[in-house]
């Protein structure tokens, strides 16, 4: 229970003594911080072993990294050393250091992610407590944490994880460094951003320019040194990100794995090019966008403007002001963010009379308002322009800045309650908040129906009632202040609650439920596929994996059956069943109803979103005398190859890299490598008696066909099979087709 001495929103005097003695606080903030944390982390942790190894592709390069150090420091996608991920690796560092600690295993592979969610959750905790007290940074603490998108891919094991968290970091150094103007914080933040480029490239670098200029102009010191202090730690950022680029640009090519995502087998055009400025302006040689204006995902079998997205704009999905409220991207990130908007101008204005420098109190505050609203706004522009391949998941990096802004919002206008504007401000924001809500609680049909309406009619009795209740005493406002973070919270709760009770695996996923005009559902878009008679394969509803599928709806997404045209990509076995012997449960490319399927069935041939199921005849065909080969098997595109490989424990060879498109091995490095004996097998696409090839919905697709290399960036996966199939026999393994390429057949 508050008092007068210690209130849940302190006046700026009191935020001065919270923020700076530990003597100061109420004694029921640290109770309040341990139970934000230990949900937290409850939350992100419940049945995590439901999505088993995620995303294939990144599970595949863990594998690797935690048997090779020279994996390791590439992000190799396989311990012989082929390819690497189409990122750097630090994303990857801290699982594969926990494979190598506890072995290869779901587990294993996403509780460093989870423990990111909740590091993320203090540190957004700690610097929204230093200006605003313990209640508002506890509300900050909870809308995190109850963000969709946060509470998906913090128990998947994409890069974005980290990255958020660094994101994070980076704007608390910043507000520390701006309080005093303090060298050593701004070093850090610069620290920071390096390892975040080390992460996932140059989004790191997009909250910078607020940051940047917030510090050149209202750090309180003189100019010469604010701006001594900014090359410093420009310097430091360069250092933390730019040696291990350093290493990979100047190792011998040949000594080290090719760079996948490159076309030149080169760091630094993957970074300005498919990683960089190719995300904003489309042009992305080599990636499934291809260049979004020459036919971007359309010549892959997706529906134009991207998988789900709408038709215009990029290549995945209509750009424009409104796209991150739009679709299924709304009910990812956007529950909180009109609020967020709404507080960040209610805030500036409250404190736009303070002086410039930071030397005041309502200086830092007014700070951390333009440095938490700064990096939300460009951020959300970019997202919102660019043409390049966008994923609903990439706005977990809005999900820290958005509830910052909501509880330093929310604890300045709860100062302000007892003026008129003051009161009208809060009272109008939680009303748009609950309507917003109702909004999209309404996009996904049949779900919680109730729910939709209970917010409603809770948020806007809540914001009726608040001016009066501000006037009425202490014992009404504690309720209708209740009743209105409940009714703000509510739906993203719900959502956060189907996401973590649903498996995610695949290249492409989701949070919540299924809506009209998305791709989403549980389990997101997924790589699994549909057996000839409905069943559902390892993955699917009722599957050993759990329920990880995405369910479509009507009006949006991908028909029942596969790809637009109603074609399956492969098919499974009859019965759906993995044999005895195959993947550990959860942890194959799991099935999806309504969304895209892009695996295969056991054994049978992988694709683009995710890869094969391999049984038991395979993985043994796979692990006969692996260890005298430096790759057991080759097959084109990562996905397909990190399937085998988690199965297997092999080394599988990623013909193409992640797209199928890189140029990685040309025929003739894989010729030599097959007349060295360095890899056993080559597993074709679909089987011996079907003979089908081809690219995934491109051009030479055949039903059943998957990525078979080539695409718009080049890639020589096509020219490889066509001379594997010339001169080795061809065998069934699994459902799958095997060369042995110790036996040429002339």
């Amino acid at each position: 229970m508050t008092t007068a001495a210690t209130p849940l929103f302190p006046a700026p005097e009191a935020r001065a003594r919270t923020g700076r003695r530990a003597a100061d606080r109420p004694r029921w903030e640290r109770p309040a911080l341990a139970g934000l944390l230990i949900a937290t982390a409850a939350l992100l942790l419940w049945d995590l072993g439901s999505s088993g190894y995620a995303n294939s592709f990144y599970s595949a390069a863990v594998q690797a990294g935690s048997e090779s150090w020279k994996a390791f420091f590439f992000g190799s996608s396989d311990a012989g050393n082929s390819i690497t991920v189409d990122k750097p690796p630090a994303a990857l560092w801290p699982m594969m250091l926990s494979v190598r600690l506890f072995g290869l295993g779901s587990w294993q592979i996403l509780v460093p992610q989870a423990l990111m969610g909740v590091g993320t959750t203090a540190v957004l905790y700690a610097a929204v407590r230093r200006q605003f007290g313990p209640g508002a940074a506890l509300l900050s603490g909870a809308a995190f944490a109850l963000t969709p998108v946060a509470a998906l891919m913090f128990r998947f094991n994409n890069p974005d994880a980290l990255l958020t968290l660094l994101l994070t970091v980076t704007v608390y150094c910043v507000l520390r460094a701006l309080d005093g103007a303090r060298t050593k914080w701004l070093v850090w933040a610069g620290v920071a951003v390096g390892f975040a480029f080390l992460t996932k490239t140059l989004q790191a670098f997009v909250i910078l320019p607020p940051l940047a200029l917030l510090y050149a102009v209202c750090a309180p010191t003189r100019l010469r040194r604010r701006l001594g202090q900014l090359l410093l730690a420009g310097l430091a950022m360069v250092a933390a990100g730019g040696w291990w680029v350093a290493i990979v640009e100047l190792w011998p090519a040949s000594s080290r794995p090719y760079i996948g995502g490159s076309q030149n087998n080169s760091f630094l055009e993957l970074t300005l090019g498919y990683n960089g400025l190719g995300r904003i302006n489309g042009n992305e040689t080599g990636s499934v966008g291809g260049g979004a204006r020459t036919g971007g995902a359309a010549a892959y079998g997706l529906p134009e403007g991207g998988p789900g997205g709408r038709a215009g704009g990029g290549g995945w999905g209509e750009t424009g002001f409104d796209r991150l409220f739009s679709g299924n991207i709304g009910g990812q990130i956007s529950w909180l963010l009109p609020a967020a908007l709404v507080l960040l101008v209610a805030g500036l204005v409250v404190t736009w009379r303070a002086r410039r420098s930071t030397d005041s109190l309502d200086g830092m505050a007014r700070a951390a308002f333009l440095a938490w609203g700064g990096s939300l706004l460009i951020t959300a522009i970019v997202f919102s322009y660019m043409q390049g391949i966008f994923h609903e998941y990439y706005t977990v990096a809005l999900a820290p800045f958005v509830a910052a802004l909501i509880g330093m919002g929310v604890a300045v206008l709860w100062e302000e309650r007892g003026t008129a504007a003051g009161a009208i401000a809060l009272s109008g924001t939680l009303a748009l908040t609950a309507v917003w809500s109702y909004v999209l609680l309404g996009r996904a049909t049949g779900y919680l129906p109730w729910l939709r309406w209970a917010v409603l009619v809770g948020g806007l009795l809540a914001a009726a009632a608040l001016p009066f209740a501000a006037r009425a005493g202490r014992r009404m406002l504690p309720a209708v202040a209740a009743l209105g973070v409940a009714a703000a919270l509510a739906g993203p709760f719900a959502y956060c609650l189907t996401t973590v009770s649903t498996g995610h695996t695949g290249s492409i996923v989701t949070a919540g439920p299924a809506v009209a005009g998305g791709r989403g559902g549980p389990g997101g878009m997924v790589g699994g596929f549909r057996g000839p008679a409905g069943e559902m394969p390892q993955g699917g509803p009722g599957g050993p994996g759990g329920q990880g599928t995405q369910g479509g709806q009507p009006g949006g997404g991908l028909p029942d059956g596969g790809l637009p045209d109603g074609s399956q990509q492969g098919g499974a076995q009859p019965g759906g069943a993995l044999p005895q012997g195959g993947m550990p449960p959860g942890q194959g490319a799991a099935g999806g109803r309504g969304g895209m399927r892009a695996g295969g069935g056991p054994g049978g041939a992988g694709g683009l979103l995710n890869g094969a199921q391999v049984g038991a005849e395979a993985k043994a065909a796979l692990t006969t005398d692996a260890d005298a080969y430096t790759w057991a098997a080759a097959a084109i595109g990562s996905q397909n190859a990190a399937s085998y490989q988690l199965a297997s424990g092999a080394p599988v060879m990623a013909i193409g890299g992640f797209n199928g498109s890189d140029p990685s091995p040309t025929l003739e490095q894989f010729k030599a490598y097959v007349r060295e004996g360095k890899i056993h097998w080559f597993i074709g696409q679909g089987s011996a008696a079907a003979g089908t090839t081809g690219t995934m919905g491109g051009p030479g697709a055949t039903e059943g066909g998957v990525r078979g290399g080539g695409g718009p960036g080049g890639g020589t996966g096509s020219e490889i099979e066509s001379w594997v199939k010339a001169g080795f026999k061809a065998s069934t393994i699994g459902g799958a087709t095997f060369y042995d390429l110790t036996a040429p057949t002339s």
